[in-house]
């Protein structure tokens, strides 16, 4: 019997271990095709110049700037929200039957496809707020799609905390505020950061819902009211319409350093203020 379990713990150990290589390794190879192909076409010109000829001459400002105007909204808007949600949930609520319909209602928005939030988007931010196609339109679109997220990684990371730190810091005085603030959070801070990295992963990756509410715009935004075109929307049109192989590997090649750079400096927030916190 035991040589049995034994058998088959290495089994699925092998199996898993199998899987998450062969994961990598298809992860390696989609950025080191695309770096080997972009890098060529990120030159200076190419960051600080526009785009000409629909694209296909020039370079990509006015989009890396809209692209960061978008994105930098739906943080903006979701991190608040989406972590006292959280908060509320794990720490102050009491699982009532309102609390379990919201939760549900979370984990369907986290399923929704992105074309139905830019339907959802065009309709009632664009045409019936009157917003119309601009970065505010896409960057509240994008507000919606990673709130979920945002809410759902907040819990879990909640849920690790153990029970005995809220009891020490409320038996020595601390209000449930304080505990939650000075106790809690500090403890979770990388989990939290996690879920922002994923939600910003899909909200700088997104393409359909900014295309209904956006407007595709090749532009400087000047304001969150200027229609404007994120990286990802540019890729596609290039693309798509047959513009330019090079500017579209180009300028993914760009954004998967951006992300990189991000996720860095935020693994680096999330290590200094949890280590600040314990």
């Amino acid at each position: 019997m035991r040589k049995g379990k034994r058998a088959k713990d290495v089994f699925y150990y092998a199996a898993i271990g199998a899987l998450a290589v062969f994961t990598l390794f298809c992860l390696i190879v989609i950025i080191v095709y695309v770096m080997r192909q972009g890098m060529p076409g990120i030159t200076p010109e190419f960051l600080s110049d526009r785009p000409r000829s629909m694209g296909k001459e020039g370079g990509i400002f006015p989009i890396i700037i809209a692209t960061l105007y978008a994105t930098a909204i739906a943080l903006l808007i979701s991190c608040p929200i989406g972590i006292g949600a959280a908060v509320f949930f794990k720490e102050y609520s009491k699982g009532g039957r309102v609390i379990q319909t919201i939760r549900i209602f979370t984990e369907v928005l986290a399923g929704i496809p992105s074309i139905v939030f830019g339907l959802f988007g065009y309709a009632f931010f664009v045409v019936f707020l009157g917003l119309g196609w601009s970065v505010l339109s896409g960057g509240l679109t994008l507000f919606l799609m990673i709130l979920p997220t945002i809410v759902r990684s907040t819990e879990e990371s909640l849920e690790t905390v153990p029970l005995s730190y809220r009891e020490g810091s409320l038996s020595v005085g601390a209000t449930r505020w304080q505990t939650t603030v000075r106790v809690v959070l500090p403890c979770c801070v990388k989990g939290i950061v996690t879920g922002v990295i994923l939600g910003l992963g899909r909200a700088v990756g997104e393409t359909a819902a900014l295309m209904l509410t956006m407007g595709g715009a090749l532009r400087l935004p000047l304001s969150p009211f200027d229609a404007g075109r994120t990286m990802s929307m540019h890729m596609y049109m290039l693309t798509s319409e047959g513009i330019s192989q090079e500017k579209a590997f180009a300028t993914a090649a760009l954004l998967i350093l951006i992300i990189l750079a991000i996720n860095a400096a935020a693994n680096l927030i999330g290590k200094r203020v949890g280590a600040a916190g314990g």
